[in-house]
């Protein structure tokens, strides 16, 4: 193994053009991969292996925007994962490097043989793996027979995978962006092989919930990331890479504005003393509690927030 390979499997590499990446015979697989779920960890776990025993780097190329959004083929109903996160996901699944092309219309209109050509260039592929229906390409003429033909051509081997199921149904991105949508979020895990998490900087609110006796954290997050649907949920908050028990709540807030701009993300940390704005909180979405409801009175709020917090804590001491 040649010292430039032996450091791809110490820590992954992110890079957005292929201009900046120079390799030898390496495993390679292409997709969208928004969530890291557990179809796409499978195709993971087999490039990751085969790289390895081959003493080669594992390379994941995935896009941003998604391809569906820049054709206008629809909004792809908002995304898992930042394109970091996801980054992050999948060096945690072991890939040495990531590479994360724009996806423009003139990528787009490059044919497959054109992009592989491309790809060939820069990554001196060896090996390619897709899932059973990915195409790419113009007119996603690449599809799998057509990637064969092309690796033939260029050099490489091609490896389908079949998908993977739960509950006889592929386990796919636009799955669980539906679950999450409808507040399903324990669902969502199953497919996802972990919680399903939101990110956002504390930023200042109207101090509200500090009034009330439950201080908490409104999050300003990325406004293109699938949110669950409103209402209140046992979460648990990462700050500073420590772990808090947390109860969280999406929505307009109906008991103080009956016409709030925006919905708002906020999270009571049960067990965190301290000064939060500014700072990064990841929530984890353990389980949905209850719709978002309208109090009569604010005392009437009160003692709901209290059975809501004794409620996340009975979740969260069961699944630890």
């Amino acid at each position: 193994m040649s010292g430039s390979q032996r450091k791809f499997s110490i820590e992954m590499q992110h890079f957005q053009s292929l201009d900046l990446v120079k390799l030898k015979q390496s495993w390679l697989t292409i997709g969208s991969f928004d969530g890291v779920h557990l179809g796409h960890q499978q195709i993971l776990k087999q490039l990751v292996n085969g790289a390895r025993a081959a003493q080669s780097p594992s390379v994941v190329v995935t896009f941003f925007p998604h391809p569906a959004v820049v054709l206008g083929k629809g909004t792809n109903g908002g995304y898992l994962s930042t394109p970091e996160e996801r980054a992050e996901l999948l060096g945690a699944c072991g890939v040495d490097v990531v590479i994360t092309l724009p996806f423009t219309r003139e990528l787009a209109a490059l044919s497959a043989l054109d992009f592989m050509n491309r790809l060939q260039g820069r990554l001196d592929i060896s090996h390619l793996l897709v899932g059973y229906d990915f195409a790419l390409g113009r007119g996603r003429e690449g599809n799998v027979e057509r990637l064969r033909e092309i690796g033939n051509e260029l050099g490489y081997q091609l490896e389908m995978l079949e998908p993977v199921e739960l509950g006889g149904m592929p386990v796919s991105s636009s799955q669980i962006r539906r679950l999450v949508h409808s507040g399903d979020v324990e669902a969502a895990a199953r497919l996802l092989g972990r919680r399903y998490m939101v990110e956002g900087m504390v930023v200042h609110g109207n101090g509200r919930g500090k009034a009330l006796g439950f201080p908490t954290a409104n999050l300003e997050t990325w406004e293109e990331r699938v949110m669950p649907a409103f209402g209140v949920y046992a979460t648990w908050a990462w700050v500073d890479r420590m772990r808090h028990p947390s109860v969280s709540s999406f929505g307009l807030r109906p008991t103080f504005q009956s016409d709030a701009p925006a919905p708002q993300l906020e999270a009571y940390l049960m067990n965190y003393s301290g000064d939060l704005y500014g700072k990064n909180i990841r929530l984890e979405f353990v389980a949905y509690l209850r719709p978002e409801l309208r109090f009569e009175t604010v005392d009437a709020l009160i003692e709901q927030m209290n059975r809501d917090t004794i409620q996340s804590l009975e979740v969260l001491d069961n699944e630890r």
